[in-house]
């Protein structure tokens, strides 16, 4: 339902595909958003992947759909908050670039960042030519460059919880998208290199989405894809510059070693620390796991506990686009409400 044209100005702070699909939304019920981002283009994570789970659809036209309904927003890219805090009924947001903005409501779409996989120095990735992450990936998708892919792959690997439920990598979180990830990824790369042999090493499949468990089954089904339930134990490289992988396949009781052209890292998702002096000036409460915290984990999920500010998207956690989107929707709507006193 199209709302009153009111052009109250709501700042949303970040423009990736929570924050765009909040403005939409906000947008259709009369108001004026303002999309705050630190990079240099909007679309966040999703602009930078090349097909999305589980239908293989191309990222881009998502992207460009949200773009397109976000076109009478303001978006303000490349900004750094240089201040921002309680100022009469609302908060007054200082820019640097010289914008101030005065609104009533303010929506954290801050998003996440991604393991650094050298952290897990086990596997080498930074020491190892061969050794690369999904993003890395997803960027020779988009681009066929990198140089970490040599030649007409015959082996290829994918290590699963790549700083994901790992204490000692100080995140006990699954990351929701990294099975799934890795399974889009090895059917992609097992079409673009059909002779290849791939494997998957993982912890356990955590495969909840629609459709999910169907893409895992035609993954073995069709394309052939080996599943190995084992931890890699080391991560080696050979006088040809390949990479050994050694693992224990737990279902079968024995240890595995393989030699690949390719070893991919599935590096999951952690809190975006970036966006934590931003929060504590704010006084927003961050969870344990670093994350934006919730009022609660089960009917409140869009709200913090501080009046007038939401939440949406991986801001409180790892998320799926879907479960992005909703939230984004469902955070416009309580804002909408918050502004309209209802």
């Amino acid at each position: 339902m199209e709302g009153k044209p009111n052009k109250e100005q709501v700042a949303i702070i970040g423009a990736g595909i929570a924050g765009l699909e909040a403005a939409h939304q906000l947008l259709r019920l009369g108001y004026a958003p303002v999309l705050i981002e630190q990079a240099d283009h909007a679309g966040g994570h999703v602009a930078e992947w090349n097909r999305l789970f589980p239908d293989k659809a191309p990222a881009a036209p998502l992207v460009e759909e949200l773009l397109e309904q976000t076109r009478e927003a303001t978006l303000i890219l490349r900004a750094k908050i240089l201040s921002a805090g309680r100022l009469g009924d609302g908060f007054n947001i200082r820019l640097s670039d010289g914008t101030s903005l005065h609104v009533r409501a303010i929506l954290m779409a801050t998003g996440f960042s991604l393991f650094e996989a050298w952290k897990k120095e086990e596997y080498g990735y930074g020491v190892y030519d061969r050794v690369l992450t999904n993003a890395d990936l997803e960027h020779w998708f988009n681009t066929g460059d990198d140089t970490r892919i040599k030649g007409d792959l015959k082996r290829i690997g994918f290590v699963h919880c790549v700083g994901s439920r790992d204490v000692k990598a100080g995140n006990t979180q699954c990351s929701k998208v990294c099975c799934i990830t890795a399974i889009k990824q090895a059917i992609e790369m097992k079409e673009r290199f059909p002779e290849a042999e791939i494997w998957c090493f993982y912890m356990d499949l955590r495969l909840f989405g629609k459709k999910y468990e169907d893409f895992y089954i035609g993954a073995q089904r069709d394309y052939g894809i080996h599943f190995i339930r084992g931890r890699v134990s080391e991560v080696s490289e050979n006088i040809d510059g390949k990479v050994i992988v050694k693992a224990e396949d737990t279902l079968n009781g024995k240890p595995v070693k393989v030699t690949l052209d390719a070893l991919v890292l599935m590096a999951g998702m952690v809190c975006n620390r970036d966006i934590q002096p931003l929060a504590k000036e704010l006084s927003l409460s961050i969870d344990d796991d670093g994350y934006l915290k919730s009022r609660d984990n089960i009917g409140s999920v869009t709200r913090s506990d501080r009046k007038g500010i939401f939440l949406a998207g991986a801001a409180t956690g790892p998320k799926t686009i879907p479960e992005t989107l909703a939230e984004a929707r469902s955070a416009a709507l309580d804002i909408h409400n918050f502004l309209s006193g209802e």
